[in-house]
């Protein structure tokens, strides 16, 4: 029976590999072979081996390496990674633009009552596409549509006068302001035959930003989620007095309503490397799928594994019966998908180049006087230039963001997560300017009510930038859009803050050889800015030694004499019916908001700041 050999497994380099094996023969083949000179046949053998031991553990240390988000070096192994941390590498930055359109339309009335003739305005399509004068191949993409007989808190109108005639207004000037990024919409199709479980098909691109839609040859539309798994997607339906009963009295500013809706068709992207963007579906068809079943005792848990006890069975509300569809797989269909390409550096177009529009414009009015011409008076400008176009995530760029991603899941945890998600809902389905969070108080819970855990107090604004209360579609549409980001425990109550008007008066002091009105001027000026309703949040006090500083710094401002707030009250004379008690929650220069949320606004900048020059 051979003896039991020493074998050492931590060698990792050539020198290590040769000196071991050279202790070996000496130890287990003293008398075989004891030749160990550079140029003898047997050294040659040990130092072919211990070269075959260099290159298997580099290799080896290199794969385990690549296994490690945050020493991974190939790109193919990062990009594999992000995906397995929920991250969605991008390969390119696109760049965004604010776009004025214009429209001319004629005036209508006599007398002292003239308004603008909205039937002459046009609507240019969704997903429209602008591209650069001067610039070649740069292409933006604006995709709401552009409604000009339309005007709300969330898509205003701005309406001038553009031309007059014996000094009456003869043609307005209409115009409104879309975002747009720089994108170039792509097409392309796939064909299925059989159904086949987890289909993938790749599309191969420079410059891949995402998917904008895909529709099969039937007409159903297929709908991106973020893992095959998730069921429920966010779907839009227009306000109308036929899907909003409240629709006259509070739906005007509230353009879309957001539902959840659970749809079959569905699939997920995934980016493999720098141009190829893969797809995949589901794994089932129309006839075997179980996601539309009613839970009840006889289903509930039906795909339980050898029948197992539905006592230890970790149920969840969106998959009770342990189906495993994830969708249905698309099969004798042919698909169109629709895909945007663009951005990079070079998409940061200058300002006044974005003129040319390649979009739809729908006018049912030819007919009318002048339509043609009204129908030609489009135009589209870019005011200021175009950026954040920038190259794709770098190697590093991808760790870090997948690091990040993976710690937040898309999860609203804190206070300021509720904040920052209701902020970000898209303004069509309305437009929430303020919001304060806060844990829910004893004193507010009334009797037989269920204490919430948060409490969301939200304001919104009307198409002159004024706050106003969310209307009861605007509160829906928040509450639908935050249910899919919250944490199961949490149940928010979401109200409105209240509205508080003020008034500013002050008086100061101008150094000799200056003017007192452009000192004047210049002073409620500054606090015509300091007060801008962009720059208060809910519950933020109003410190008067600010407003002191504020006006010192004025150019001719020799001394500030007094600065007095006031509250201004009274839904006759435009104001909140909301009264409040400014000097008695004034302590130490500070003038405090009450216990429940509220907010400071001075609501007509133009008359409620006063100053007066008083002498010395």
């Amino acid at each position: 029976m051979a003896a039991k050999k020493n074998l050492v497994y931590l060698n990792k380099d050539f020198t290590e590999f040769r000196n071991s094996l050279i202790n070996y023969a000496r130890t287990y083949f003293p008398t075989t072979y004891n030749d160990f000179s550079p140029s003898s046949p047997g050294m040659m053998l040990i130092e072919m081996a211990s070269y075959v031991g260099d290159v298997m553990s580099f290799y080896l240390d290199n794969q385990y390496q690549e296994t490690f988000l945050q020493y991974a070096r190939q790109s193919n192994n990062v990009f594999d990674l992000a995906y397995m941390f929920g991250y969605k590498p991008k390969v390119t930055g696109v760049a965004t633009a604010d776009i004025d359109f214009y429209q001319r339309i004629p005036a209508l009335g006599a007398g002292s009552g003239y308004a603008p003739d909205f039937s002459y305005t046009l609507l240019a399509s969704a997903n429209s596409s602008i591209t650069s004068n001067g610039v070649s191949n740069i292409s933006f993409l604006v995709e709401d549509p552009v409604d000009f007989s339309v005007s709300s808190s969330g898509d205003p109108t701005e309406i001038t006068v553009y031309s007059t005639t014996a000094g009456n207004p003869s043609e307005y000037l209409l115009k409104k302001t879309r975002r747009s990024i720089s994108a170039t919409v792509q097409t392309t199709t796939f064909t299925f035959s059989t159904p086949q479980e987890f289909a993938t098909v790749n599309i191969t691109d420079n410059d891949i930003i995402g998917i904008l839609d895909i529709v099969d040859s039937d007409g159903n539309e297929w709908y991106e989620v973020d893992y095959l798994g998730q069921e429920m997607v966010y779907k839009s339906i227009k306000n109308t007095n036929v899907n909003n009963p409240t629709y006259y009295t509070d739906g005007s500013n509230t353009p879309y309503l957001l539902q959840l809706e659970q749809v079959q068709r569905r699939f997920v992207t995934r980016v493999l490397n720098e141009t190829t963007l893969q797809l995949q579906f589901g794994s089932g068809t129309t006839s075997d799928t179980t996601e539309e079943i009613i839970p009840n005792p006889n289903n509930v848990g039906l795909g339980l594994p050898f029948e197992k006890d539905k006592l230890t069975a970790a149920y969840s509300p969106t998959n009770f019966i342990f189906n495993n569809t994830y969708g249905i797989a698309p099969y004798q269909t042919t698909l169109t998908v629709r895909y945007l390409t663009g951005g990079g550096i070079v998409s940061n177009v200058p300002a006044n180049t974005l003129t040319s529009f390649a979009g739809i414009l729908n006018f049912n009015n030819y007919n009318l006087a002048g339509g043609q011409t009204y129908y030609d008076s489009f135009a589209i400008n870019n005011p200021r230039a175009a950026t954040g176009g920038q190259d794709g995530d770098t190697l590093e760029e991808i760790k870090q963001n997948s690091s990040a991603n993976f710690a937040s899941q898309l999860r609203n945890v804190t206070q300021d997560d509720y904040l920052v998600r209701s902020l970000a809902m898209p303004p069509k389905y309305g437009v929430v300017s303020k919001v304060y969070v806060e844990p829910t108080k004893l004193q507010n819970v009334g009797i037989g009510d269920i204490p919430s855990t948060l409490d969301m107090y939200i304001l919104s604004s009307d198409n002159q930038n004024r706050l106003v209360t969310g209307s009861a579609a605007l509160k829906q549409n928040l509450s639908t859009y935050l249910s899919q980001y919250k944490i199961i425990g949490d149940t928010i109550n979401i109200k409105d803050a209240f509205i508080i008007n003020i008034g500013v008066n002050f008086d100061i002091i101008v150094l000799p050889d200056y003017v007192n009105s452009e000192v004047l001027t210049n002073c409620i000026s500054e606090l015509q800015g300091y007060f801008a309703i962009s720059e208060w949040q809910i519950n933020e006090p109003i410190i008067m030694r600010d407003l002191y500083i504020l006006l010192d710094k004025v150019e001719g401002v020799q001394t500030v004499k007094n600065i007095t707030v006031s509250n201004k009250v009274g839904t006759s004379l435009g104001y909140s019916q909301y009264a409040y008690d400014v000097p008695g929650s004034t302590i130490n220069g500070v003038v405090y908001p009450s216990l429940d949320p509220m907010i400071f606004e001075v609501k007509y900048p133009q008359s409620d700041i006063r100053g007066r020059v008083v002498p010395l």
